[in-house]
């Protein structure tokens, strides 16, 4: 009946996609990159002039690609902090990414409020170095002046629904990037401006937070802009997930959420509980050490890519002889081991051959995985199915593994523009609302994503024997570290 448009403005570029309201068929798809000048030593810029994300935005629409669009949402990378003065400039470059000068910071603020319970009860995280309540503790201890200017606070996603809009007096946000900053509850569905002023040393406005389907407004020209999200909501609901479903994310660290209808406390500080763009709740569980344990281990049997290691790692079995790898080799976050590094057990003749090492490092990556996924399950989390993201997913010694060892269905989704494929979705969602077609309470039902469903069959048992082996090492090298 229409169609809509859903923009993703990551740290690097802008997708758009154009789809039909009714089906989320892809009509027209649009890119470009952001024109940032590059960090020293190659790295990603922590400090971005949020007109980047504009100019790259226009770039991208370009062509007429949103001509006939009724409604655009919004996803944007998370933790990207922009910092505005009472006429709405601003105050300094966007803060953006991990941004490790914030790591003093983070802690600063953990003891100022008394420890890391303290936050998990007031917001359902303890601060991390990329995080929005950070980012304002390192501001306002390294550039007083800024801080004393900064009266409002956005967030990427917050900030570009404010410019499409012409810059309205309202200022609005959604519940999946406000439980992204530090300073809002998912619990409570409130802001904590207490935690502002710890951070920031004085009170600062904030966008009002918008229900799912809530529009942020209409342009002049008729245009209707959904409240905007963040990546990590944006991609959960572009795939479709739901209650009984988790997504794992293989980077060089990796990644666990799962739908689950309450916010989670956790005084351990290893569940980070976010609010999702559909009115439900999304904790997630982080680990330092994913895709990086596979390159470190091309690296050391010396073969070119992680297709070669997949390859090598199917010439041995599950188990891998005995050999067992403990793959922190950056420390780790989930078990909270900062200081530790990876451990290689099980080490017997027999087994030191570069196929049962190639196998380990698989086997330890998705263990690793499967630990994050237990500290979900062990609060009463559902997970029957696990979407795999991640380049990584699409290798022979993961998909071979990863049914047995999650203890679940796995579906390998076609790769896609989930982020803004969610975009547009919620887009779709707050027009029926508003034209009163769609109920404001149930989310359009699109067709879900194409790709591979792995069963763990017969393999289950097996796979339990290896997460068994794994678990006996991990609790004789670090007993305890999963207690509380």
């Amino acid at each position: 009946m229409g169609i809509v448009a859903g923009l993703d403005s990551s740290p690097d570029f802008t997708r758009i996609v154009v789809c039909d309201t009714d089906t989320g068929t892809v009509l027209r798809q649009g890119y470009a990159p952001h024109p940032v000048e590059g960090a020293e030593g190659g790295g990603r810029p922590s400090d971005v002039d949020p007109q980047a994300w504009l100019l790259s935005l226009g770039e991208a629409a370009g062509g007429g690609l949103l001509e006939g669009v009724q409604a655009i949402g919004v996803s944007a990378q998370q933790n990207g902090l922009v910092p505005l003065d009472a006429q709405g400039g601003t105050v300094r470059p966007a803060l953006v990414g991990g941004d490790r000068r914030a790591q003093v910071a983070a802690a600063d603020l953990i003891d100022a409020l008394g420890g890391r319970e303290a936050w998990a009860q007031a917001v359902g995280c303890v601060p991390q170095a990329a995080q929005p309540v950070t980012k304002l503790r390192w501001l306002s201890r390294t550039e007083p002046e800024a801080a004393a200017r900064t009266a409002v606070l956005l967030q990427a996603h917050d900030w570009l629904v404010w410019q499409l809009l012409g810059r309205p007096a309202r200022r609005t946000t959604d519940r999946g990037g406000a439980s992204g900053t530090g300073y809002w509850s998912p619990a409570t569905g409130a802001y904590r401006p207490d935690l502002v002023e710890l951070a920031l040393g004085h009170q600062v406005l904030l966008p009002e937070v918008l229900g799912p389907s809530e529009a942020a407004g209409t342009t002049p020209e008729g245009l209707l802009i959904s409240a905007g999200t963040g990546e990590t909501m944006a991609a959960a609901f572009g795939l479709g997930i739901g209650l009984g479903d988790a997504v794992v994310s293989l980077g060089a660290s990796g990644s666990v959420m799962a739908v689950h209808p309450e916010a989670l406390v956790d005084s351990t500080g290893m569940i980070t509980s976010l609010a999702d763009a559909t009115g439900m709740h999304l904790p997630v569980v982080s680990t330092l050490n994913a895709v990086r344990a596979l390159r470190g281990a091309a690296e050391l049997l010396g073969v070119p890519d992680l297709e070669s290691l997949s390859e090598l790692a199917m010439k041995s079995t599950p188990g891998a002889h005995g050999l067992v790898l403990l793959p922190y080799l950056e420390g780790e976050r989930t078990p909270n081991l900062p200081h530790t590094a990876g451990t290689l057990a099980g080490l017997r003749r027999e087994s030191m051959r570069p196929e049962h090492l190639a196998r380990a490092a698989f086997e330890g990556m998705l263990c690793g995985l499967a630990d994050a996924l237990d500290v979900l399950r062990g609060r009463g989390v559902d997970v029957r199915r696990v979407f795999l993201l991640g380049a990584a997913a699409e290798l022979p010694a993961v998909q071979a593994a990863a049914p047995a060892l999650f203890g679940a269905q796995v579906v390998v989704p076609q790769p896609a523009d989930y982020a803004a494929l969610g975009a547009a979705r919620q887009a779709a969602w707050a027009l029926g609302a508003s034209q009163g077609t769609l109920d404001p309470r149930l989310p359009p039902v699109w067709g879900g994503p194409a790709g591979q469903v792995l069963e763990p069959g017969e393999e289950l048992a097996v796979g339990q024997a290896v997460r068994q082996q794994y678990v006996s090492v991990r609790e004789q090298t670090h007993p305890g570290a999963f207690r509380s």
